[in-house]
């Protein structure tokens, strides 16, 4: 299973809606990087991102984006495949 990387906040509630679609998929570990009490986090995942808001999700090296693209990409069928990608 690829490694999953989240930039999160404490009170993100699509955060946690990102983290229960991954862990309904087999997803046990998540590196959540935590941008409310790094603030340098947020800065570098801007730059990666494009993007300020949280989360942002990496699934091994492809920026997936939001919990909504997460939400579409799964909708479509395509996230379990990009999960077990090797």
């Amino acid at each position: 299973m690829q490694s999953i990387k989240m930039y999160t906040t404490a009170v993100c509630p699509y955060c946690v809606q990102a983290k229960r679609v991954l862990q309904s998929k087999g997803v046990t570990q998540i590196e959540e990087v935590r941008v409310d009490t790094h603030p340098e986090e947020r800065a570098k995942m801007m730059e990666i991102t494009g993007r300020r808001t949280v989360p942002q999700i990496f699934i091994g090296s492809t920026h997936v984006g939001g919990c909504d693209d997460l939400m579409a990409l799964d909708s479509k069928g395509g996230l379990v495949p990009l999960l077990n990608a090797a």
